[in-house]
């Protein structure tokens, strides 16, 4: 057996059971996919792979346990090139963020310029998603980390870390009564006053919607929901234009460019939201992902950063 045997039973796995896809990516042909990954079957003793006629259609039981120990195989190939460009080149090479577009447009801004001062020949790249999409980019390697609020610490193979805490903030027009009301002294803002009004928020898969939902399901009210986004530059454009109150992330709200608009805090409401950065488990770092990382969070320095992906305890 040899690596590119690996390489060929990795990627069609990746590529959902497609020989023709995964010699795409390969550039190689699909019969020599195909012939690599029988050899391989061979060799073992078993069938990695459920066929139905020609086509594959999934993983044996065997397969399963197989895939499992050819992925160690191919991280621990890859985390040995790494090992090799950080002592060969310890201040350039590339860092794939995968990052939702609220971290894209609001945070990593006051990030990356810094950390390109202290490593221009760094080639960085942002990769944004959806929360599931970014832990899957930093599963199959195709990115370097991720940072999103949902779901990554819910991922198997992910190693998550506090980044920053933020709240909710609510947008409406200056003319809007709630903005009239917020001037009041006393005043204070409930999810009924929001549910008066058609509401623009995120998308269920993006920053703290679940929150969101879940304040006013515990209190029974039936909020009018007008229309999703997965951005809060996209709220505030349909805020604008009179669709709704919108419900963003406290940090989307600008006030140099958001003047247009009234911000009115809404923590109380839904709670504090824990943003996070997420490593694939047992992976290399090159020492400029650690400095980015505690770029993120100067908490997180390179050695708890390195205890938490080998699983170690602190």
């Amino acid at each position: 057996m040899n690596l590119q045997q690996f390489r060929f039973v990795r990627e069609t796995i990746r590529r959902d059971f497609n020989l023709t896809e995964a010699a795409r990516s390969l550039f190689t042909s699909q019969p020599g996919v195909s012939k690599a990954i029988l050899e391989f079957e061979d060799e073992l003793g078993v069938q990695i792979f459920e066929r139905h006629g020609k086509r594959i259609k999934g993983l044996t039981k065997p397969g399963r346990a197989v895939s499992q120990v050819v992925e160690r195989i191919m991280q621990e190939i890859d985390n040995l090139k790494k090992v090799s460009d950080e002592f060969a080149r310890r201040d350039e090479g590339s860092l794939v963020i995968a990052c939702t577009h609220t971290q894209a447009r609001y945070v990593l801004p006051k990030v990356i310029p810094a950390f390109r001062k202290h490593f221009p020949k760094v080639h960085l790249s942002l990769a944004e998603g959806s929360p599931p999409q970014l832990a899957q980019m930093v599963l199959s390697g195709q990115a370097d980390l991720a940072v999103a609020t949902e779901s990554l610490a819910l991922t198997p193979g992910l190693e998550t870390m506090p980044c920053y805490i933020w709240e909710h903030s609510v947008v409406v027009k200056p003319d809007h009564p709630l903005a009239d009301q917020a001037k009041k002294k006393g005043f204070e803002l409930t999810l009924e006053h929001l549910a008066s009004y058609p509401i623009v928020t995120y998308d269920k898969a993006f920053s703290g919607r679940l929150s969101i939902d879940r304040a006013f399901e515990a209190q029974s009210i039936r909020p009018d929901v007008v229309l999703e986004a997965i951005d809060a530059d996209v709220i505030k454009t349909y805020v604008d234009v009179g669709l709704g109150i919108g419900i963003i992330a406290g940090m989307a709200y600008e006030p140099a460019r958001d003047g247009h608009l009234v911000s009115l805090p809404a923590g109380h409401l839904f709670g504090q939201q824990t943003t996070k950065v997420a490593l694939k488990s047992g992976v290399f770092l090159r020492d400029y992902v650690y400095t980015f990382i505690s770029m993120l969070n100067p908490e997180l320095d390179a050695e708890r950063v390195r205890n938490l992906i080998e699983n170690k305890q602190e």
